[in-house]
């Protein structure tokens, strides 16, 4: 092969989804999962593998990472989850410091018993006045939130129903809690409605409990809550809404779709993460209801029976509060929301397809699978950061990158960014081309030795 041909990589790098591997069989436990691994490592092999990341310096706008086959990558960051780029502000950092200099590194504990500090109780506060709710409680993780508030008010009888697209979280605790799980439709008001109207036709005495998203991250779209909230009050169901993806980074108090949608204090349930804009791990759920509050505390599994965020999160989350309701975090809500409009602007002028409304996630769309590794793959050989979503987080054949900005990234940093991918891009495309082609030979066959069997 000439030096100037492209790599050979074999189809099943470029097919195939960790969906094919969630169903495993057999009494061996351990060598089940070999499949997996065969088929992950045939792609790490080839640089196809572009999850498990780690970064080897501070995530910021220029960042260097190294990926899970060790290929090391330095340049433009669009896969940090950082929008406001606190995680190294100054003021931030020292805040960290001081809470390690007072309390050390850990909590020490649950919630339940010892694991709260000063500075979780004035978070809870904090949280509560932003929001326009009475009572704050705080999980170790946003993840821990999700699955937490579903599994610790929802019981056996009781019945879930949730956006198609909610995050995995709130999916998990549903399974959790109950067998009574409903989906509607991406966004579907009046599919909601229906669901509802069905569940109650048959069961007046038990719980609903209605989940969404205030800015769906893979998306990059987001709900009328006022219409679904009207429509939860119509069947006395109540309403969970995540934060995760806008609260403090949109709009111009910082309180996301919340804000912009005029529902502060109005919302039943509102659960967030502390990981998109607040600089640390932690989550929380808010609600009007003391009751709530403390029942959440004893009977949600992942608040009782986990360490409680430590001194050094709640601080740091504390200094991050600080910041984004002052005239500095409303400088980098403009920025940020800058940054957006002109990525956006630039990846439509280059013909790259472009999902969702503004928000701190931009979705790519690239489409077939593989294809879209090999472009992960360039990228990363072009000095860029970025992160690849495939089925089933999306719908297959939908593969894109989800690019994250931050209010650190400059005009350069967005310019070079859609320079890179519109090549890595057009190069995938070639390179995917002869495998595309057998696949398609290979479905026309199919379909005809199926005909003929009939």
């Amino acid at each position: 092969m000439s030096k100037t041909s492209p790599p050979k990589i074999p189809s099943d790098a470029l097919t195939g989804s960790v969906r094919n591997f969630q169903e495993v069989r057999g009494s061996d436990v351990i060598g089940r999962v070999q499949p997996f691994f065969d088929w992950q490592d045939l792609r790490r092999q080839h640089n196809l593998w572009s999850y498990s990341k780690a970064t080897n310096t501070a995530p910021t706008a220029h960042s260097e990472a190294t990926s899970d086959s060790g290929v090391t990558t330095s340049g433009v960051n669009f896969a940090s989850q950082d929008y406001l780029s606190l995680s190294s502000h100054d003021a931030v950092k020292e805040a960290a410091k001081a809470a390690i200099d007072e309390f050390g590194v850990h909590s020490a504990g649950s919630g339940a018993l010892l694991g709260n500090t000063r500075y979780s109780l004035q978070l809870e506060q904090v949280i509560s006045d932003f929001l326009g709710c009475e009572h704050t409680v705080l999980y170790p993780t946003g993840w821990s939130a999700g699955f937490g508030v579903v599994q610790g008010l929802i019981r056996p009888n009781d019945h879930v129903l949730m956006d198609i697209l909610t995050h995995s979280c709130l999916q998990e605790g549903a399974k959790a809690a109950t067998k009574n799980i409903h989906f509607h439709g991406h966004l579907n008001i009046n599919r909601a409605r229906q669901k509802l109207e069905k569940i109650r036709a048959k069961d007046t005495k038990n719980a609903i409990m209605v989940i969404t998203e205030s800015q769906f991250s893979m998306h990059a779209d987001t709900p009328d809550l006022r219409g679904l909230q009207d429509v939860c009050r119509a069947y006395d169901a109540t309403l969970v809404i995540d934060v995760a993806h806008d609260l403090g980074c949109i709009g111009d108090t910082g309180h996301g779709q919340l804000g912009l949608q005029n529902m502060l204090g109005e919302a039943d349930l509102i659960i967030g993460s502390f990981s998109k804009s607040f600089a640390s791990n932690g989550g929380f759920v808010a609600t009007r209801s003391q009751a709530v509050k403390e029942y959440l505390k004893y009977y949600s599994a992942t608040q009782t029976f986990s360490n409680a965020m430590s001194p050094v999160q709640a601080a740091i989350v504390l200094k991050a509060f600080e910041i984004i309701k002052s005239e500095e975090g409303a400088a980098l809500r403009r920025k940020l929301m800058d940054n957006i409009l002109y990525l956006r602007a630039e990846l439509e002028k280059a013909r790259l397809e472009v999902t969702g409304v503004p928000c701190a996630v931009v979705p790519v769309n690239i489409g077939t699978e593989g294809s879209a590794r090999i472009a992960a793959r360039r990228l990363a050989e072009l000095a860029a950061i970025v992160n690849l979503v495939e089925y089933p987080a999306v719908p297959k054949g939908n593969a894109r990158f989800r690019l994250q900005v931050m209010a650190a990234h400059s005009k350069d940093d967005i310019d070079q960014l859609v320079k890179l991918m519109v090549t890595a891009v057009n190069e995938a495309e070639v390179l995917y081309r002869p495998h595309r082609e057998r696949l398609a030979t290979a479905t026309v066959k199919a379909a005809k030795l199926k005909g003929v069997a009939a």
